[in-house]
């Protein structure tokens, strides 16, 4: 398969009635942590994402450090 100047490609019949992709389906494409791209309806990928985002906070949470106090950065907030 080619993909085209337009960024298009045609998904063969096979893998759209394995899929259960019919003319019209919204996609979304999903890339994992492990870099594969996956094409699935639309709608289907959002809870992966919020999973995603879930984590990328928890492993940020407590890692800010600042000379601020809470009341100077409430301060700078409604500026």
């Amino acid at each position: 398969m080619r993909i085209t100047t337009k960024g298009q490609v045609t998904i063969p019949q096979m893998v759209r009635d394995h899929a259960g992709l019919q003319p019209g389906t919204e996609v979304d494409f999903i890339i994992g942590d492990d870099g594969v791209v996956r094409v699935v309806p639309a709608g289907q990928g959002a809870g992966q994402k919020a999973m995603r985002l879930d984590a990328a906070i928890t492993g940020l949470r407590g890692s800010a450090d600042t000379i601020l106090s809470t009341d100077e950065i409430m301060a700078l907030t409604r500026e």
